[in-house]
Parts: structure tokens; C-alpha cells; sequence
């Protein structure tokens, strides 16, 4: 038999899991859980955190109310303020969240208490998870071997052995991971690596890592789950474990992921958002979530027998009736299990040097956001599992609403566009009888000013307030290009994601659909390195906004649409410039290779450069001839 598709030919002597295969219907405990409860801490951050969000949103309806009903509220308008109170009350939400993380990082101490646990850490056996689906070899083979050589070096205590886990169709495409994997021995021969290609990847991820779990899981205490394109230092991995080790309640901790390697627009203004504004809303959740945390599918270390013996996923009926779905965004659901079956689960957004990255272009963040969609809205159907917290079931429910948001929204601007206020604003009176020209809604009045105001704050507010504590948060001014470019980024961000966001609300609206009328999307392998797309694939992809941009924009001058909608409009008319603009490398022009940056870009930590490093090794190292051992293999 071809070692291409041998199953277990580089893999470690068996050590079967036992993985029971969850039940929905029942509540579940794992015997082996601790006893712990939620601290008195996290309830009272849940009220800190919810409370103001809840308050803000009954403040917003009410002033929407007296102003609707200064000429009568009709159904319509009550339709209109119920939208407004769903959609703004998540806007309410984040910025409670980051509120409480602000003023935890300012005011809190350098390590939170809940974080100390016991200060002694037993020695664990840690198997780092890779699993690739086709890939880039080079990439994942490098990303390997710096977190590899990083853990050489450190202090001996724990000890880890990465596996790559390969799910890969293509043979073109495996045997550069085989080529790649013996080239890896060859350059860090006391490494403990190992590599196995499933020659069926049934249920995709969940199943590539059931089939390690349940085949070699007992051999280790934990499992430390990368994604192919994670990166984490070994400070970074020494740090999760020790967590793990020092707090025998916990059966999963997540890190928080920074975003690195982005080169163009779109791939920057992701990473730029997420360094300087994802601080303060990490460290606010990671407060209120307490025990009850949640799980990103990766950068994350898992009590091996605890998520064998309490996160065994069942398959699920579909919305159309077919039984036996598999569970896709299975992440948040092995949380809730975990947690349901007495295991802590909990976020530490301090850990730094957790790496991911992101989609380069608008495209492919929209083609990544509807599998995301799909799985996500699944979450409804769960949510009724019995046993489950409710802060777990609220994080299914949150993760479902960020796409059912995006048609709320759609339909406030619809309903907005149609009834406007009064005779202000109503598209009815936009035209007179005495004067048949057009007469454009006033819009300085001061019920006008002051909700369009509040709105924006609302929005604009954590990000203003997050850039305004930047060096409180751990970041300094020269990481970030200096004062006079961090501005320019500042800036830049705001207007790029201010004319982005009404592209993705029709795109998540669209995947909406597409899930509601059973329209699956094909598990394919994302587009990490970028790139521009041809005219012909931009006018495929933006089709629909583009002509419901240019529709409003004809609205507009023939004072059928209300002025409101103008920003709205541009966006979408010109999505597809928008969108080819989104891949543009900034690396590639002198004057703009600073725009948008951050510390990983404009001073990348020693992992990121040794990650870079090897990554062109690898990639110089498969571009060669195969040698005569590898190719007779």
C-alpha cells in the first residue's frame, strides 16, 4: 500500500478515547468534573455589562416613540421601533462589553485573581492539533517548525508533540505535505511530529478530530487546537498549559488570537480594527463570561478526557427535515457541552503572542462568512438542548443573531426609506402641490441631530475611546507607525469600515436566505494569500448591491428615497470598486506599507519573523525535485 494513503504510517502507537456521542434530549454530567459553581464576581459583571445595554436601548425606543407620536404612531412606525430596539440592543451590548474591559485594563490589576488558580503546575502531555484541508504545505510546514523551535528552547517542563492532520483531497497537494513533514524531521530531529492523511475526510473537521481523539487522545492530558494558519509562541503554549494545569475545574481556555500577515486594504483594516479596538472587548468578555466561556475552534487547549467524554457531537435535522446534519459551527457547541457536563470554560485574553490570520480580501471574507452563517444559524436549532447554561445558550443565540442582524438592519432601512417622519420626511411629501419640485427632508432639527448623534456615539465610542488608551491597553504609539500615522490609520479604518459595513449587510442578508431556502455552501479551503479578482467575478459577487445602490441613488434624485440613505447608496453603487480596492497590497507600494499597521506588521515579534523565515524555506525546499527516498515513497 501507497504511504500517501496510509492512514497511521507516521502516527505514535494507539491510545484509544472513549468519545460517547452526546445526548441532546437529556442533561449530561461528566462524573470526573470537579464541583464548581459560577462566582458571585461573574454575576455581578453580568449585570454591570447587560443593565446599561438594556437601559440605553428602553432610552433609545422611548425618544423614537415621542417623536413618532407627535403625529399619531402608526403601525408601521411601531414596526420601525421594534426593529430599532432588536439591532440596537447588541450595538448596546458591545459597547458595554468594552466599557467594562476599558475600565478592567485601566483600573484592574496586572493579572486577575480568577486567573491565578493554583500557582503549582503538574507536568501535562500536550499534543498540539493541526488539522489542513489543501492547503499551502510551505505555510503550515512553517508555521510548524517556529513554534517547534521555539519549544525546544524553553525551560523543559511540559512536554509537546505536534501532529498535522491531514484532510486533503488533492494527492498533487499531499505528497508536498509528506515531502514537507520528512523535510521538518530532517531540520529538528528531536522534535516529536507526526503526520496522518485520512483517506476519507468524513465529517470534515469535527471528524478529523474525533478520529485522533478516539485513536491516540489517551495518550495525552491535553490538546492544544490550531487552525492550519494559527501561530503561537512558546511563551504563549507554556502559558495555556499552565492555565490548564493550575485549574483542574477548567476543561477548555481560550486564547485571543491576534490577526498577523495582512498585506492588502481589507486584510489591514481587519488586523488594524482587531489589535486596537479587540483589547478592550476580549478583556470585557472574558469578565462576564467568567466559567462560562466560549470556544473559537482554535488557539485553544482542551482537557483531552473531558472533551472525549462530554463533547461527542450528535448529527442534527436539518431545517428542511432531512436527520443526520452535521453539526458545522461545532465549536460553540462542544463549549456548551463541556460546560454543561461541569467543565469551566474560560477565556484568558491576556496570553499574548496567539496568532491568526485573516481573509485578504472583501470577497473572501464573504465567501467565509456564509459557511459561518450556515453553521451559526444551526445554533437556533440547539438551543433548546437540555442541560445547557444559560450563558452558553445565549453565546448559540449571539452567534446566530450577528447574521439575522444584518437583515434587521435591512429591513429598518427599507421601512425607513418608505415612511420616513411625519411630513418631514415622508417620501409621500417630498413633493407639494403648489411646488412641484423637489423638497428634500429637513434634517437639522434637533430630535433629528440628537438621535443621529447618540447613534453614531454609540457606535464611534468604543473605538475612540479604546485608540484614546492604547498605551494603557499595552500597545505604544511607535509599534503603530507614531502618533501623526496612527492617526492616519485611525481614520482610515472608520471610513473603510463605514463603507464596507452596508456591502456585508446585504451579503449576510443574501446568506441568509440562502440558508433559510436549504442552499448549502461547500467546505472549501480559504484564500489566505490575497490577491486581485477579475471584473468578471467582482460583478458576480456584487451583482445585487450594485443595483440596489444604483436604485437608491435614483430614488434619491427623483425624491422617491429619503437623503438619509445617501452614505448607504454610494457604498453599495460602488461595491465593486469598494471591493476591488479591498486587494490592493499595501506592501507592494513604499508609500503605503505603514498605512494600517500594527505591531505585527511594522514590528513583528521574533515567532512571526521566524514563521515568515520558514515558510520561504519550506517553499524553496518544494520547489526543488523530490529526492529518490520521497518519490519511491
Amino acid at each position: 500500500m501507497s504511504l500517501l494513503n496510509d492512514h497511521h504510517a507516521w502516527m505514535p502507537p494507539a491510545a484509544p478515547l472513549s468519545r460517547p456521542i452526546q445526548q441532546l434530549n437529556r442533561p449530561y454530567r461528566d462524573s470526573n468534573a470537579p464541583e464548581g459553581r459560577t462566582p458571585p464576581w461573574a454575576w455581578l459583571w453580568r449585570l454591570v455589562t447587560f443593565l446599561p445595554a438594556v437601559l440605553t436601548t428602553l432610552a433609545l425606543v422611548a425618544a423614537f416613540t415621542d417623536w413618532f407620536a407627535m403625529d399619531g404612531l402608526t403601525g408601521f412606525e411601531g414596526g420601525l421601533i421594534a426593529i430599532i430596539s432588536v439591532t440596537f440592543f447588541w450595538i448596546a451590548l458591545s459597547v458595554s462589553t468594552a466599557t467594562l474591559g476599558i475600565a478592567a485594563l485601566i483600573f484592574g490589576p496586572a493579572r486577575p485573581a480568577e486567573t491565578l488558580m493554583n500557582e503549582a503546575a503538574s507536568p501535562m502531555d500536550v499534543a498540539l492539533l493541526v488539522p489542513i484541508y489543501n492547503e499551502v504545505p510551505a505555510d503550515v510546514f512553517g508555521n510548524a517548525a517556529a513554534m517547534l523551535t521555539g519549544l525546544a528552547a524553553e525551560p523543559k517542563g511540559h512536554s509537546y508533540t505536534l501532529f498535522i492532520l491531514s484532510d486533503t483531497t488533492d494527492d498533487a497537494v499531499a505528497a508536498l505535505e509528506i515531502r514537507a513533514f520528512f523535510a521538518l524531521k530532517a531540520s529538528l530531529p528531536g522534535a516529536r511530529l507526526h503526520y496522518r492523511r485520512r483517506t476519507a475526510n468524513t465529517d470534515g473537521k469535527v471528524g478529523n478530530l474525533a478520529d485522533w481523539v478516539e485513536h491516540w487522545g489517551g495518550a495525552y492530558s491535553a490538546m492544544l487546537v490550531l487552525d492550519a494558519d494559527s501561530l503561537m509562541c512558546a511563551q504563549a503554549i507554556a502559558a495555556l498549559t499552565d492555565a490548564l494545569a493550575r485549574d483542574p475545574s477548567a476543561g477548555l481556555i481560550q486564547s485571543f488570537p491576534l490577526l498577523y500577515g495582512a498585506r492588502t486594504v481589507f486584510g489591514r483594516v481587519q488586523q488594524f480594527s482587531s489589535r486596537v479596538y479587540g483589547t478592550p472587548l476580549a478583556e470585557g468578555l472574558a469578565r462576564w463570561t467568567g466559567r462560562e466561556g466560549n470556544y473559537w475552534g482554535h488557539n485553544a487547549i482542551i482537557r483531552s478526557a473531558a472533551f472525549a467524554a462530554s463533547a461527542g457531537l450528535p448529527r442534527m435535522g436539518s431545517y428542511r427535515g432531512k436527520a443526520g446534519r452535521l453539526i458545522l459551527s461545532h465549536d460553540f457547541v462542544e463549549a456548551g457541552l463541556l460546560r454543561r457536563a461541569g467543565w469551566a470554560v474560560r477565556f484568558l485574553p491576556r496570553i499574548g503572542g496567539s496568532y491568526e490570520e485573516a481573509p485578504p480580501t472583501l470577497i473572501d471574507y464573504i465567501l467565509r462568512d456564509r459557511r459561518w452563517c450556515q453553521g451559526n444559524l444551526q445554533h437556533l436549532g440547539l438551543l433548546a438542548t437540555r442541560g445547557l447554561h444559560p450563558v452558553s445558550r445565549f453565546h448559540m443565540f449571539s452567534g446566530a443573531m450577528g447574521y439575522l442582524l444584518s437583515p434587521a438592519w435591512f429591513m429598518l432601512l427599507v421601512v425607513w426609506a418608505l415612511i420616513g417622519n411625519g411630513h418631514e420626511t415622508n417620501v409621500i411629501h417630498y413633493f407639494s402641490g403648489v411646488n412641484p419640485q423637489v423638497t428634500w427632508p429637513e434634517m437639522t432639527t434637533s430630535n433629528n441631530l440628537a438621535i443621529l448623534m447618540f447613534m453614531y456615539g454609540m457606535l464611534l465610542a468604543p473605538k475612540l475611546v479604546a485608540a484614546g488608551t492604547i498605551q494603557r491597553l499595552g500597545l505604544r504609539l511607535r509599534d503603530l507607525g507614531g502618533l501623526r500615522q496612527f492617526l492616519i490609520s485611525l481614520m482610515a479604518e472608520i471610513a473603510l469600515s463605514i463603507l464596507y459595513a452596508p456591502i456585508l449587510m446585504i451579503q449576510q442578508s443574501l446568506a441568509v436566505l440562502r440558508v433559510t431556502f436549504g442552499r448549502r455552501v461547500a467546505w472549501k479551503p480559504q484564500q489566505r494569500k490575497g490577491g486581485q479578482y477579475g471584473l468578471p467575478e467582482l460583478m458576480k459577487v456584487h451583482f445585487i448591491e450594485t443595483v440596489l445602490g444604483l436604485m437608491l441613488v435614483t430614488g434619491m434624485g427623483l425624491g422617491l428615497v429619503s437623503i438619509w440613505l445617501l452614505p448607504i447608496a454610494v457604498s453599495l453603487a460602488a461595491a465593486i470598486p469598494l471591493s476591488a480596492f479591498s486587494g490592493v497590497d499595501l506592501n507592494a507600494r513604499r508609500w503605503s506599507h505603514r498605512h494600517l499597521g500594527t505591531p505585527e506588521t511594522l514590528n513583528a515579534p521574533p515567532i512571526i519573523r521566524r514563521a515568515l523565515a520558514e515558510r520561504r524555506r519550506f517553499a524553496d525546499v518544494l520547489n526543488r525535485p523530490a529526492s529518490d527516498h520521497v518519490a519511491a515513497e
